[in-house]
């Protein structure tokens, strides 16, 4: 069975958010850290992990993307806040640089 995430990217400001899915957090991740894509992230420096949720069926979690994606950014702050109060970058879970 394969594992799918749905994740809120953010820059070193918390002040431009980007919605995302993918079936491999770890390699995705990179490419965003890396500036491997061009296009939003790379052009507005968005590489902080603050929420993600995980799935195991990928039309759940593009589902559940879509609906984040349609929400008010008052809503997308809360849904981080309440896994991640202080706004850290969660990616130290997968890297240790």
């Amino acid at each position: 069975m394969k594992d799918y995430y749905v994740y809120i990217l953010t820059n070193k400001w918390n002040t431009t958010y980007y919605i995302g899915v993918t079936n491999d957090i770890y390699r995705r991740l990179s490419e965003h850290r890396n500036k491997l894509i061009s296009g939003f992230t790379k052009n507005y420096n968005i590489y902080k992990l603050l929420y993600y949720e995980q799935f195991n069926d990928i039309e759940l979690a593009i589902s559940r993307e879509k609906q984040i994606k349609g929400w008010r950014r008052a809503k997308k702050i809360d849904l981080i806040k309440k896994i991640n109060p202080e706004m850290k970058d969660l990616s130290e879970l997968w890297f240790s640089d």
